[in-house]
């Protein structure tokens, strides 16, 4: 516990010196930097030992004002979780050091390193809460510090609306957590943890389910997720790399946490969350196919991996409610293990997104192209995390789903609607991994492929030093952890063992089989680097020659003739209707001789359309009727306080 509150206090340090330093820039930003990677890599070697080792959980407890207890508990639920935090911040407090050049707003980036700092922070606290309040006021301190960082370019009015509209579902979400937190309380009677499974079976359903709302708001669950597309591109990359690779997570601990705390046997709460998993991930990357921004793009894909995650730990539930130990120990051991994957994976594809949106001062993908010759480490980063959120050997994508696979397939011993549940799971983990890969196909393909569309693409050159080396660090990661994956396994193991059912579960008898798919990744990559290498000694003294690609019998191709990210979508997103609405715009060519045709597609998310039509409207429509009411009288104003006592007074 000492290690975690040293590793706290220099990153709080670090952020607050930035505010006293900010006139000094180059100072004030390598002092945050180093001072935010200190602590976080203090924090995750002390997190990292913990998982290891195997120790008791720590407890730390403190009176505050007498009035109630600050407690925070490190077991090694906590612990994983603590991993991804510490390491994801540290990486992009480095990218941040070169990304943030704006010198002429000093105190804006001090703020915004302030703000980081008690991001990290607050949700390292989140996840070592030991009671109620402590994991209230910490959720609430992660939320605000998020919304400070969203809004850094608080004169653009898009960001500001992409603020607003992010800081009103993270207070939605946590009402629905203080609803869950006041309905335990009035069966527990205390703030505690530890009296949380003695409550009835028909209230651990209910508070399971304000949590799961309230968390799954946090985290993209569908349709809660409608924040996600708006805040990613509004945010600094290094803070959508951290939101989207870490913070969303901290939604998945608080399900785990709270599924824990619970203890429930019936199947119910595993079937709810896989069905969520179905719908978030599969509709997820559909949208995502969908979009031209790549941060947009990118947001929705997390929504996506999200999906996977809730699968995992779906097939883990019903695994424990079925007393099938391999069941439950491979979905959450899975589900897990995603969660440390994909903020790998999900953090170098947002710091690559934002080495080309500053390199080339656009973030829409079909005015790119051609950048993996004039960005060669940001292009073949992005690659690597493309290939591992696909899901595809030999990164680390593979490992996480190979396991929530294997978990799934025990599962179709099951009777009833677990069984049905079971397969569903799998189908639709086949669907998301296809629809993953031509997302990124996609993605890959139009941005850092062909021919530049644009002269800003055609000019643009490889990102500084550091943030290249960010990028490089993260695609070392999603390699290591592809062809060297049994501690991570075994960490994610570790970690599931606080389910009672699977304390005991002899994981060792499964370690061979994932060493094998490791040897597997290691014997592809030796052979794919020792064909490159002949290729290149057959090379050796040839004259390479380059000509245009053949225009298929046009003499005069354009760029213009290349793929855009519509026309290779627009099948699979197609398929998908009524789930997705597909608005075109064609001009036609209705004479002999045209003018100028034009044509725009665009995919519409059907859960902000209802959102805006069945609760934005009617509420703004019945605010608008009372308006009346603000009139500017102070007498009425004193009589509305009168009658609202008087009230009050009679209820009571």
């Amino acid at each position: 516990m000492n290690t975690f509150l040293i590793a706290l206090l220099i990153i709080g340090a670090g952020g607050i010196q930035a505010l006293f330093t900010y006139r000094m820039y180059p100072l004030m930003k390598g002092a945050a930097v180093l001072g935010i990677i200190a602590g976080c890599g203090i924090g995750t070697y002390g997190a990292a030992m913990r998982l290891i080792q195997q120790v008791d959980p720590v407890i730390l407890s403190l009176d505050w004002l007498q009035i109630f207890t600050f407690s925070l508990k490190i077991d090694a639920v906590s612990a994983f979780f603590l991993v991804p935090i510490f390491t994801i911040s540290a990486i992009a407090a480095l990218y941040s050091f070169q990304y943030m050049r704006d010198a002429q707003r000093p105190l804006a980036t001090a703020a915004n390193y302030f703000f980081y700092a008690i991001l990290v922070v607050s949700m390292a606290l989140v996840v070592c809460a030991g009671n109620l309040i402590t994991f209230a006021i910490t959720w609430e301190l992660m939320s605000l510090s998020s919304f400070f960082l969203v809004i850094y370019d608080i004169r653009n009015k898009s960001t500001r609306d992409a603020g607003y509209l992010y800081f009103m579902f993270t207070q939605a979400g946590a009402l629905f957590i203080f609803a869950g937190f006041g309905f335990i309380y009035s069966h527990t009677g205390t703030l505690g943890f530890d009296a949380i499974a003695a409550i009835p079976d028909s209230a651990k359903l209910i508070a399971f389910i304000l949590i799961l709302i309230g968390c799954g708001s946090k985290a993209g669950i569908m349709p809660l997720h409608i924040w996600l597309p708006y805040a990613h591109p509004a945010a600094p990359s290094h803070v959508s790399a951290v939101m989207s690779g870490v913070m969303i997570k901290v939604g998945i601990y608080g399900i785990v946490r709270f599924y824990l705390l619970l203890a429930p046997t019936s199947a119910l709460f595993g079937q709810i969350v896989i069905v969520l998993g179905i719908v978030t991930g599969i509709l997820g990357v559909v949208y995502a196919l969908g979009k031209h921004n790549i941060k947009r793009l990118l947001a929705y894909s997390s929504v996506e991996n999200i999906g996977i995650i809730l699968l995992g730990l779906g097939i883990g539930m019903l695994g424990v409610a079925s007393g099938h130990k391999t069941m439950a120990a491979f979905g959450f051991a899975g589900g897990l293990l995603h969660v440390l994957n994909h903020s790998f994976f999900k953090s170098l594809l947002f710091l690559g997104a934002g080495a080309v949106i500053q390199q080339t001062g656009t973030a829409t993908i079909d005015q790119l192209g051609g950048l993996m010759k004039k960005m060669p480490i940001t292009g073949r980063s992005f690659l690597v995390g493309s290939l591992s959120i696909s899901g595809l050997p030999p990164f680390n994508g593979f490992i996480s789903e190979f396991l929530i696979y294997y978990g799934a397939f025990h599962g179709l011993t099951l009777q009833g609607a677990s069984f049905v549940i079971t397969t569903l799971a799998i189908i639709s983990l086949a669907v998301i991994g296809g629809l993953a890969a031509a997302l990124f196909t996609k993605v890959v393909g139009i941005v850092f492929l062909g021919e530049p569309r644009t002269d800003f693409a055609a000019k643009a050159s490889e990102a500084g030093g550091i943030m290249t080396a960010s990028q490089l660090i993260l695609a070392a990661c999603c390699l290591i952890i592809g062809i060297w994956p049994e501690p991570f396994v075994q960490a994610a193991f570790q970690a599931s063992r606080s389910i009672p059912l699977i304390a005991d579960f002899d994981t060792l008898q499964f370690i061979p089989v994932i060493a094998n798919i490791a040897r597997t990744a290691v014997l592809f990559l030796v052979l794919f680097f020792i064909v490159a290498g002949i290729r290149k000694l057959l090379y050796v003294g040839k004259e390479i020659t380059s000509s245009g690609t053949w225009g298929c019998g046009f003499t005069q191709p354009t760029v213009r003739m290349q793929y855009t990210g519509t026309s290779y979508a627009d099948t699979m997103v197609e398929f998908f209707k009524p789930f997705v609405w597909v608005q075109k715009n064609y001009s036609g060519i209705n004479k002999i001789f045209p003018g100028k045709t034009t044509f725009s597609s665009h995919v519409h998310d059907t859960s902000e359309i209802g959102l805006n039509t069945f609760i934005v409207r009617p509420i703004l429509f019945l605010l608008g009727k009372l308006r009346w009411i603000q009139h500017g009288n102070i007498q009425l104003y004193i009589g509305y306080i009168v009658l609202a006592v008087v009230v009050m007074l009679f209820f009571l």
